[in-house]
């Protein structure tokens, strides 16, 4: 099959479609990540992204970098925990784009290396996706047979920059407030932010 794969990362890229790869499938990448803050982080991941494709030598399609829709979109949810209401829109965005993406340039399938992560439920993720295209979405958790250890592993051979936090702008809040900070996303002064504290790293905050 055709697999349009939405990529949320290069490092969780890797170890699914080698994967989808050895399993027979022609995979077409779609780089679509609006969430991810800063935008310098945003440009790191991307330039991962863009390492694992020639690696692995598939196809990578970037999406437009569009911020301002995320927030939009996650407007009134800032103070969700991670992994609530505010992670399943984020899911229904990333996905609903490569859907389109798919319906526009074809494809047999499409689906997302999000299962991947250890943190992110494959089943809210699957019911997402079936939700916005039926049959033609492709049900997987490819956490499983040890997928993220893949993933991994493939990253530390590469020698891949791997990210400490999700993506947005309040899971680097998430992360901070849970004693896991995350240093050197942003210099301090760009933009407003605040400090944990138990420790000197600042954290961003809008």
């Amino acid at each position: 099959m055709r697999i349009v794969l939405h990529i949320c990362c290069g490092v969780c890229a890797a170890g699914v479609v080698e994967r989808l790869t050895v399993e027979g499938h022609q995979v077409v990448g779609l780089f679509y990540n609006p969430n991810i803050y800063p935008a310098e982080e945003y440009e790191r991941r991307l330039e991962v992204a863009r390492r694992v494709a020639g690696e692995l030598d598939f196809h990578l399609v970037i999406g437009s970098y569009t911020p301002d829709e995320w927030f939009q979109a996650t407007s009134g949810l800032e103070n969700e925990p991670e992994g609530g209401k505010r992670c399943s829109v984020c899911f229904w965005l990333r996905l609903k784009k490569t859907y389109l993406y798919l319906l526009e340039y074809g494809g047999d399938a499409f689906t997302t290396t999000l299962t991947v992560s250890p943190t992110k439920s494959a089943a809210i993720i699957n019911q997402i996706g079936s939700e916005i295209g039926g049959d033609r979405f492709l049900l997987r958790d490819f956490k499983k047979k040890n997928g993220f250890k893949r993933s991994s592993e493939l990253a530390e051979k590469w020698g891949l920059y791997r990210q400490h936090y999700c993506g947005c702008l309040y899971s680097i809040k998430s992360d901070c407030y849970s004693g896991r900070c995350i240093s050197q996303i942003m210099p301090v002064g760009q933009d407003s932010h605040f400090s944990h504290s138990s420790c000197n790293v600042e954290c961003v905050m809008l």
